[in-house]
C-alpha cells in the first residue's frame, strides 16, 4: 500500500508539473529584454513596465519605442500581446501572433490612425549577435488594416491594408510586401499652380498600390530587389528593380556599428564626415550585378504634354516635336554617342505611342563598386559600356 500511495503522489506530481511548466518557464520580461537587444542594433530601443504570463500568453504592458540616436523622443505603443509563445532551443522565443493596439493619435490640425496590426511568427533570438540567421530578429508576417492621414477633418491618404511575408530559405530569405488601396486627396493643395496643374492633370485623386519582391542570400550577401512598383489608376506603373552582392551579416554589422560611431561623436560635423568616410570603405564590399527603372504608361504621359505644352503657348504634339529634336542636342553633351543614339530612339518610340520606357543596367560580369567609382571619377563616360546601359520603349 505504502508503494502504491508513494506511485500516485508521484503521479500526480507529474501531472502538476506537466500542467505548471510551461507558464512557469516562461519569462515575459527575459523574453522582452531579448526583443530589445535584438531591436537595439538597429538602433530601436523598446522599453516596458512589466511583462504578464498567462499560459503561452505573454502582455506587456507600458511599452514604448525610441531611437538611440533620439533620446527622451519614444512613441507610446501601450500594451503587446504575445500569443502562442514557447521557448526555443537556446534561451530564444518564438510567438505565434503579436497583435499591437490600434493607434489614433492627433498633432495640431493632423491625425494619424491604424488598425489591426499584427505580426505573425515572430522569432526573438538568444543572443542578437547577427552573425548567423539564427540571431537575429525575424517573423513570416507583419499586418495592419485601415490606415489613415487626416488633415483638418479630411484624410488626405488612406491605406485599406499592408500585408509583408518573409519566408526563410536554405540559402536566406525571400520577401514580399503589398500596400493595397493606396489614396490620395491633392484637391487641398493650396498653391495655385500646383493646384492648376494637378487639376489638368487629372490627379486630385489617387488610386494605387505598391509592391514589393525580392530576396536575400545570406552566404554571398546577394540582395536582390526584383520588384518595387508603384501603380496607379490614370497615371501608370513605375517599378525598380536591383540585384547586388556583398551585403552581408559581416557588411550590416560594420554598417550599424559605424551608424553608433557616429550617434556617439558629440560633434556633428566630424561625427558626419567619419559616417562618409565608413561608407565609403563599406561600399566598396559591394558588387553591382543589374538594375533597371520601367515606366508603364496608363494615360499620364499625353496629359503631361499637353499641360506642359498649353504653359508654353504651344499644343502637345507640337511640344512633343520639340522634345524629339531638343533630346538629341542635350545626350550629344554627355559625349556617349553609342547611349546618345539608344535614347534618342527610345524617346522617339515612346513620345509617338507612349506605352513604356525601360532603362537597365546588366553587364556581362558583375562589376565591384571600386571599379564603378574609378570610372566615376576617371572616364564618366565609360559608366555606361561599363554597367551595359541599355534604353528601349514599347518592349
Amino acid at each position: 500500500m505504502k508503494h502504491m500511495r508513494n506511485f500516485h503522489l508521484m503521479m500526480a506530481s507529474t501531472a502538476f508539473l506537466t500542467l505548471a511548466g510551461p507558464a512557469l518557464a516562461l519569462d515575459g520580461a527575459d523574453m522582452m529584454k531579448k526583443l530589445n537587444a535584438a531591436t537595439s542594433p538597429g538602433g530601436t530601443v523598446i522599453t516596458f513596465e512589466k511583462a504578464d504570463v498567462d499560459g503561452d500568453t505573454v502582455t506587456a504592458t507600458g511599452v514604448q519605442l525610441g531611437y538611440a540616436n533620439l533620446p527622451g523622443n519614444t512613441f507610446k505603443i501601450g500594451e503587446l500581446t504575445f500569443e502562442g509563445v514557447e521557448e526555443t532551443e537556446g534561451g530564444g522565443y518564438h510567438a505565434k501572433t503579436v497583435s499591437f493596439p490600434d493607434i489614433d493619435t492627433s498633432q495640431g490640425e493632423g491625425r494619424f490612425s491604424a488598425r489591426d496590426i499584427e505580426i505573425t511568427g515572430l522569432t526573438i533570438p538568444a543572443n542578437a549577435a547577427g552573425d548567423t540567421l539564427n540571431n537575429i530578429l525575424l517573423y513570416e508576417t507583419f499586418s495592419t488594416g485601415p490606415i489613415a492621414v487626416n488633415v483638418k477633418g479630411k484624410d488626405v491618404l488612406a491605406i485599406e491594408g499592408i500585408e509583408a511575408n518573409m519566408e526563410r530559405q536554405d540559402s536566406g530569405l525571400a520577401y514580399d510586401a503589398t500596400v493595397a488601396g493606396l489614396k490620395g486627396d491633392l484637391s487641398q493643395v493650396e498653391d495655385a499652380s500646383a493646384k492648376e496643374a494637378i487639376e489638368k492633370l487629372g490627379l486630385t485623386t489617387l488610386d494605387g498600390t505598391v509592391t514589393m519582391k525580392g530576396s536575400w542570400e545570406v552566404e554571398s550577401g546577394k540582395f536582390a530587389v526584383d520588384e518595387y512598383a508603384f501603380d496607379f489608376k490614370n497615371i501608370g506603373r513605375l517599378n525598380f528593380a536591383v540585384d547586388f552582392s556583398g551585403y552581408t551579416l559581416g557588411f550590416i554589422k560594420s554598417l550599424q556599428e559605424a551608424m553608433k560611431t557616429a550617434q556617439a561623436n558629440p560633434n556633428k560635423e566630424e561625427a558626419n564626415q567619419a559616417t562618409g568616410l565608413a561608407m565609403l570603405g563599406l561600399v566598396q564590399q559591394l558588387t553591382f550585378n543589374s538594375a533597371s527603372i520601367r515606366f508603364d504608361d496608363a494615360s499620364i504621359t499625353k496629359k503631361a504634354l499637353d499641360y506642359a505644352g498649353s504653359q508654353q503657348g504651344v499644343t502637345g504634339e507640337q511640344l512633343t516635336q520639340s522634345l524629339k529634336g531638343l533630346v538629341p542636342i542635350m545626350m550629344a553633351q554627355l559625349n556617349l554617342p553609342e547611349l546618345q543614339n539608344q535614347v534618342s530612339a527610345a524617346v522617339n518610340t515612346y513620345l509617338d505611342g507612349p506605352k513604356s520606357l525601360t532603362i537597365s543596367a546588366a553587364p556581362e560580369k558583375p562589376v565591384p563598386f571600386p571599379m564603378i567609382m574609378g570610372a566615376a571619377m576617371g572616364a564618366p563616360n565609360t559608366i555606361p559600356s561599363v554597367l551595359g546601359v541599355k534604353v528601349t520603349a514599347n518592349d
